[in-house]
């Protein structure tokens, strides 16, 4: 099975991507979490910013210290990577292939057919890559879900490439 998706069609930037390197990425969301509703968005950016300002008000204060609890995060980390589903946001992708002002729909073209959606739609789909930590090599290399759950039980599945129109 070929892992390499293509973005394609009416694009200023014909890109692919390559679900097995997600698992790295910060923008993963864990699907069990998401669609359990214990899911939260976090703007990276925000939350960096918090982060970064209360460890350098603790130096401050406390001087330099490093935390007795690394290694048991980096720990829980490895362990969740390799047993959760995860997924990634489509539109993100899309977006950075820059879609021609006139198009208009996204194509998923799959080995079962093709599926349209509108644009206007791209925001509530997502790109399951892994379940319980391993790829979806049978069915895969992504499923392209809903984010209310409507299609939990029947993603789309065996998709080939994403083309613009």
């Amino acid at each position: 099975m070929e892992f390499i998706i293509p973005i394609k069609g009416a694009v200023k930037f014909n890109i692919t991507l390559d679900p097995t390197v997600w698992i790295f990425d910060d923008r993963k969301i864990d699907l069990d979490d998401f669609f359990s509703g214990e899911y939260e968005y976090k703007d990276e950016l925000e939350e960096y910013a918090k982060v970064t300002s209360a460890h350098w008000s603790r130096e401050i204060i406390e001087g330099s210290t490093t935390p007795p609890t690394l290694k048991t995060e980096k720990k829980y980390e490895r362990t969740k990577v390799l047993t959760s589903t995860f997924g990634i946001d489509l539109k993100q992708f899309i977006f950075n292939a820059e879609p021609l002002k006139d198009a208009t729909s996204l194509i998923i073209e799959t080995t079962e057919g093709e599926h349209s959606i509108p644009f206007e739609e791209l925001d509530s789909l997502l790109l399951k890559f892994s379940h319980k930590g391993k790829p979806l090599k049978e069915d895969g290399p992504v499923h392209v879900l809903k984010k209310d759950g409507s299609n939990i039980n029947n993603p789309i599945k065996f998709v080939k490439a994403f083309r613009i129109e």
